[in-house]
């Protein structure tokens, strides 16, 4: 009976990584970047793609409903619907697919709440991108599990960036002297602390 009992449950365990693996592969595939969609319908249609294809919403500039549905998408002249605000909510972005972040210049505003994959790498890399530190003046950071320290800190180089919110980050060891290094860096920064 222990032989038939463990087998199965070896069985069971292979099933549930075989199950993981197949989504962490599919996700990677959605988040592939493509230089040749992003000529061909502009950056910020090939962005907005991108991030509802992976299960986040946004919001066009001038306009105050967010957009979810792929199919729905507003269609129009190339370059007449500039992304204004990002809200990754639970979607599977990863870092693999920040490039689509590079031509955005309009963007004021990324929620980043239960996002799994998102990691240091990913906020530095969004940190790196300079239409984004231009432009980006309200972020949060909500449950991402793999985010630390060195991530928040990395927010630094958002120099316009006048409101954080940041909670539920275990990751984040040592709350005062992220928040200092911040405050220090970007003196109008408004932070908001949940992280206890």
């Amino acid at each position: 009976m222990g032989l038939l009992s463990r087998t199965v449950q070896s069985v069971a365990r292979q099933r549930e990584w075989s199950r993981r693996h197949f989504w962490g592969w599919l996700n990677a595939v959605f988040n592939k970047v493509d230089h040749e969609r992003i000529k061909a319908v502009g950056p910020d249609r090939a962005a907005a793609e991108w991030l509802l294809r992976c299960g986040a919403k946004v919001r066009f500039e001038g306009f105050d409903r967010w957009h979810h549905d792929y199919n729905g998408l507003p269609t129009g002249p190339l370059g007449r619907y500039k992304i204004q605000a990002i809200d990754a909510t639970e979607s599977c972005i990863m870092q693999r697919g920040f490039d689509y972040l590079d031509g955005l210049k309009y963007v004021e505003e990324i929620k980043l709440n239960k996002c799994i994959y998102i990691e240091d790498i990913c906020l530095e890399r969004l940190s790196s991108v300079e239409n984004l530190q231009a432009s980006l003046y309200m972020m949060e950071v909500v449950s991402c599990g793999n985010v630390t320290d060195k991530g928040i800190i990395a927010l630094h180089k958002l120099r316009n960036l006048e409101y954080l919110f940041l909670s539920d980050l275990p990751g984040i060891k040592d709350k005062e002297m992220t928040v200092e290094r911040l405050q220090r860096a970007l003196p109008r920064l408004d932070i908001s602390l949940d992280l206890d």
